[in-house]
Order: structure tokens, then sequence, then C-alpha cells
């Protein structure tokens, strides 16, 4: 392995310079700079990372909380492209991902010990149940914290704008004519919250009136829980003209249960998906979606959580809002 020392040699400076340049402090000259990367760079010199944690008190590790309650791990369509893009904005930023358990080589360990053993300088939670108190725990610890569709006092934040997303969508759908609308949702998190108010509250603006009976429980995610779901509002004395899923890939049971009953999209009964995920553009008719911002999603949570890392003293947590984008597919149809 190659060595500073082995650099040093080579350039013809001391142990100190060749630190410095490595480590990014300004008082070297242009010219030592250039020698010195280049010579390391075609030399195949790798920073210890072991090394490097005892010297600046920082291991260059980001964890990742991530568990979901169906164990979609990384093809949660949504969620993995949120994840993707993070991971790309943290490696420029020079950082490694862990992902943090509670299960190390079959000893249980709380997230927050998972993370010490790791020496994560830092740690972005997504799709977990925020109420565990073993989250709440790592969430009130000293390790810089930011989370995605969540919002903790005194940590960072990146959420999508659900309230203006459903508020979109709802409205989309009325503008095509149709006053029996329906909404199956998803677990009872703060986006289902959020998106569930927005919905209740673009209905009554618009004067569309929504029964209780329109309004269904499912699982994010889950076709089997939307497609009971679906039988279910269709079988009611007045059924609905449009149902909203709760994300794209819980309407593929919809779809699967509207097939059953004879039933076509958009003829016999229109639909609208949430997410935006690349299925759902691939889907015929295309689905009418809300596509959620998975890359500033991803990447402005690892901005802030490298900025919580490296400017802890100044650093000022911040809730940011990324909005949706409306995607009119052929699933809707004017009434």
């Amino acid at each position: 392995m190659v060595t500073i020392k082995d650099i040093s040699k080579a350039c013809g400076v001391s142990h100190s310079t060749v630190s410095k340049v490595l480590n990014g402090y300004p008082d070297v000259s242009e010219e030592t700079v250039a020698l010195v990367r280049r010579t390391a760079e075609e030399m195949g010199y790798t920073p210890n990372a072991a090394a490097r944690l005892l010297k600046t008190n920082r291991s260059h590790n980001i964890g990742v909380l991530f568990v979901d309650q169906l164990q979609s791990g990384l093809r949660h369509d949504y969620f993995s492209a949120v994840l993707n893009d993070f991971k790309n904005e943290a490696e420029c930023g020079g950082y490694d991902l862990t992902f943090i358990s509670q299960n190390l080589g079959g000893s249980s360990m709380s997230y927050l010990e998972h993370c010490r053993y790791r020496n994560c300088d830092g740690v972005i939670i997504a799709c977990v149940d925020f109420e565990d108190p073993a989250v709440r725990e790592l969430v009130g610890s000293d390790i810089p914290v930011v989370t995605v569709d969540h919002v903790f006092d005194q940590r960072g934040a990146v959420v999508s704008d659900n309230v203006k997303g459903m508020q979109d969508l709802v409205t989309h759908v009325y503008e095509k004519g149709h006053r029996r609308i329906a909404y199956i949702h998803g677990e009872m998190t703060s986006v289902t919250r959020s998106r569930l108010a927005s919905f209740c509250h673009t209905c009554e603006e618009l004067g569309a009136e929504v029964p209780e009976a329109y309004i269904r429980p499912a699982r994010y995610r889950d076709p089997t829980s939307s497609a009971q779901a679906t039988q279910a509002l269709l079988s009611l004395p007045v059924p609905p003209t449009c149902i909203l899923y709760p994300d794209d890939f819980s309407y593929l049971g919809g779809r699967n249960q509207l097939e059953a009953m004879g039933l076509s999209v958009p003829d016999d009964i229109s639909v609208a998906g949430y997410d935006g995920i690349y299925l759902s553009q691939a889907l015929r008719p295309i689905l009418t979606t809300i596509r959620q911002d998975t890359e500033r999603l991803g990447s402005h949570a690892a901005r802030m959580l490298i900025e919580a890392i490296e400017q802890s003293r100044t650093h000022l947590p911040r809730q940011e809002l990324i909005p949706g984008e409306l995607l009119i597919g052929g699933s809707v149809k004017q009434l």
C-alpha cells in the first residue's frame, strides 16, 4: 500500500506538506499541490480510512436507515430512486454509505449502536416507522440526521409536496368531469395524512362530495389490499367513476380486480396513481399520476446531511419541500 512517506520521497517534499495537500489545506503552493496530487494518483495512493478517522475524527461514512414493512428493500421503486440519487451526491462529496440495521452477524443492537459501531458521520432515514423508539433514539442522538418524507423538530428533512401533488391530481380528475372520486390510501403515516387531508380539502373546495365509503385503507406497494379496496368500492350502490390509488405499484392489484370484474380503463372506470415510477408510463393506457422528484429529494438530502456534518457549528436544520409533477396519461376518461 502506497503511503504518504512514499509520496513524500517521490516528490522531494516533507511528509507534512503531502498531508496538507491530501487533506485540502490552502497554505501550499499551486505547483506543489499539482505535483503531489499527480504523484499520488500515478502511484495509486488510497487514504487509509482508519488513519483518517484517528486524525480528523471523521470517517466519511454515512449510515442509511431504510426499513419498509413489506421488505421490498431496494426493489422499492420510489425510495430506491431517492437513495440512488442520494448515493451519487454523497459519493461526489467523498462519502461512503453503510446500511444500518438492528442485526449484525447474529448480534442484536440498536440503530444508534450500529451507527456508532460503524463510526457514521451522519445518517439518512427513509421509509421506516418513525414512531419506533429505536428510530427516535437515533434521531435524538448527537449524530447528524436527515429524514425523507417525515419532519422531526430540530432535524433536517426533505419532503415531497404531497399536499400540492394531491391537489393537482384531484383538480385534474375534476376537470375531466368526475364528481364521484374515491381514494384508496396507504398506512396512516405523515405522508398519508397530508395526502388524505389535501384530497378531502380539494374535493370540498371544488364541490365534489366525498362519502365516507369512498375513502378506503390499503397498504403502500401492496396490490392485494388495493384489489380488495377496489372491489369494495365498485360494490357500493353508487360506485365512484374514478379511483385514486396510494401508489402506482398498488394500482396493479386494482387493475387485476377490474379485469376480473370485466371492466376496462378508462371506458368503464377511471384511475390514477401516485409516484410516477417508470412502470406507470409503460402501462396501457398510460397511468395518470404524480411524479415525485426523486433526483432532487435524494441529492438535496445528501447536501443537507453533508452540510450538517461538515459545518456542525453553523448548520441550522431546515425542511425543504420538493414539488412533484402531474403526468397526464390516458387512464382518466373525459365525462
